[in-house]
């Protein structure tokens, strides 16, 4: 093992996510779900040439759906997914923050109808993106903006 390396085993099945921006695996980990059902590594502040410091999970025997990979994106910003089957990377991709976010996040206006308690089962949070840098949503009933620190702080796994 090098200096500075990390020994960390290879999975057989399952997927690896990389380049996640330092302290959001363990959110990633939360909203999916993944921390309960599935085996799984995060490695947290590591060396990175292209993000200086970054965090990578892999889970064993799990495999991202679109939303989930939207959702993981949407926590991070753009990450590297690689799909492994038989100790080997079948497929490599980016994924970058979506146009449309339906359920994950909560408007943070209190007054919009999503907000509203007799509206929530019928109308869920959409939220549509404005801005890539800085990353900005809007919401699509009330127009109420939400920049990256505010939709960190109004994930909600009811999406799901």
């Amino acid at each position: 093992m090098k200096d500075g390396e990390l020994l960390v085993r290879k999975i057989n099945e399952g997927v690896v996510i990389d380049h996640i921006r330092v302290g959001r695996g363990k959110i990633i980990l939360s909203m999916l779900g993944v921390d309960e059902k599935y085996r799984f590594v995060l490695v947290s502040n590591v060396e990175s040439r292209k993000l200086g410091r970054k965090d990578l999970i892999k889970v064993e025997g799990w495999f991202p759906k679109k939303e989930e990979m939207e959702i993981i994106a949407l926590v991070s910003g753009e990450v590297t997914i690689n799909i492994v089957k038989n100790n080997e990377v079948v497929e490599k991709f980016k994924v970058s923050p979506p146009s449309r976010v339906e359920g994950f996040v909560k408007c943070r206006n209190p007054r919009c109808i999503t907000n509203d308690e007799r509206e929530k089962e019928f109308v869920k949070p959409l939220l549509e993106k404005v801005s890539g840098s800085p990353l900005i949503y809007s919401c699509h009933y009330c127009d109420v903006r939400m920049d990256e620190s505010e939709i960190l702080r109004n994930l909600t796994v009811s999406g799901r």
